[in-house]
């Protein structure tokens, strides 16, 4: 492949992420046959090629002609850090020039790729390194789908978590052509239950994902409490916690797709009984799941995360009142896994 300064110098645009009408606008400014669109697609997102050369049932001609604007596209990745509990954690260039962060999580027979959806967020939630680089780019549906045919476990991933960097329904339009491009038959073929898309509830964008997508939809919780949720996630004043699990229990999630709530415990902050009661009268009569989430802590941030005996506690009330939760297991610390501490610590270098 191609090095990365190349493709970020180059001047061509991506066939990367396009959908086959967009292929075919292509293939018919240039006046290749009809059929060549379907080809390209193919060569695309099943055989997953890296150049326009390998794409050997189009005609040398046609090959030339598309190479004169257009590449196929993707990063390989800048560097990759393997932890000790099998977690790999993968940082990539952006069309920016920026860094974003990929994470494979192994467990048993499951191979989830957590992936970006933008450089920096515009959130600003104030445990989150990311959310302290601020916003420089949306990234695009070829970005997104980069990261996912250009890690090492590439043919092996199970599942595809959209909760790296950047809030995803900040990013719509890509977020939900990626998923496109990864459940649609001219595509990868995958099953939408293998797509998890995760938001702090931007309410716009999560009815159009609730009414158009399939995939599942993880809600970044964090305080049942307003004024509380406020003070760590500045988004809570534009899009309340109320008014977006309203809308979530508008439906069903009693069949094949699911919806989770995240809630990272913090030691004296959200993990008392207070919050746990909260928490069970908000989401009474709604089928979902609570992942209880430890604090990876980050530079210059008072808050601890909760001992585990308060989060078995925690995660026990939920349970007696019907609610399953479970406790993630903490992945990857020993390599910066938590989102924005890798290429943070890149960009301060």
């Amino acid at each position: 492949m191609i090095s990365n300064f190349l493709y970020i110098c180059s001047m061509k645009k991506w066939l990367l992420g396009r959908t086959p009408q967009e292929i075919s606008k292509i293939t018919d400014n240039l006046s290749l046959p009809s059929f060549s669109a379907k080809q390209i697609t193919n060569w695309l997102y099943v055989k997953k090629v890296s150049s326009i050369e390998q794409m050997t049932n189009l005609s040398k001609s046609a090959r030339e002609a598309l190479s004169l604007d257009y590449e196929v596209g993707g990063f390989s990745p800048i560097e990759d850090s393997l932890s000790i509990d099998g977690t790999r954690k993968y940082l990539f260039p952006s069309l920016g020039g920026a860094n974003i962060e990929a994470v494979m999580i192994p467990d048993r027979e499951r191979a989830t790729l957590c992936i970006s959806s933008q450089v920096g967020c515009k959130m600003g939630c104030k445990f989150c390194m990311t959310g302290r680089m601020g916003f420089s780019s949306n990234l695009t549906a070829g970005e997104i789908i980069s990261q996912i045919i250009n890690v090492k476990e590439s043919d092996q991933l199970t599942n595809i978590v959209y909760m790296g960097m950047g809030e995803p329904l900040d990013n719509y339009k890509e977020v939900l052509k990626s998923t496109e491009i990864l459940t649609a038959s001219w595509g990868f073929g995958w099953s939408p239950r293998r797509i998890t898309v995760s938001t702090i509830g931007v309410h716009a964008p999560l009815k159009d994902f609730l009414d158009n997508s399939k995939c599942h939809l993880a809600l970044s919780v964090h305080n049942p409490f307003d004024l509380e949720r406020a003070q760590m996630m500045p988004a809570q004043k534009a899009w309340s916690l109320e008014e977006t699990i309203n809308l979530i229990k508008e439906y069903d999630f009693s069949g094949q797709r699911r919806v989770s709530f995240e809630y990272i415990m913090f030691a004296g902050w959200n993990d008392n009984k207070r919050h746990a009661d909260a928490l069970i009268r908000m989401l009474r009569g709604l089928e979902c799941r609570v992942n209880l989430i430890r604090f990876h802590e980050i530079p210059d941030f008072p808050l601890k995360t909760s001992p585990d005996i308060v989060i078995e506690k925690f995660k026990e009330r939920l349970n007696n009142s019907g609610i399953i939760a479970t406790i993630r297991a903490s992945r990857g610390q020993d390599i910066l896994a938590a989102c924005g501490m890798l290429s943070t610590s890149k960009q301060k270098k």
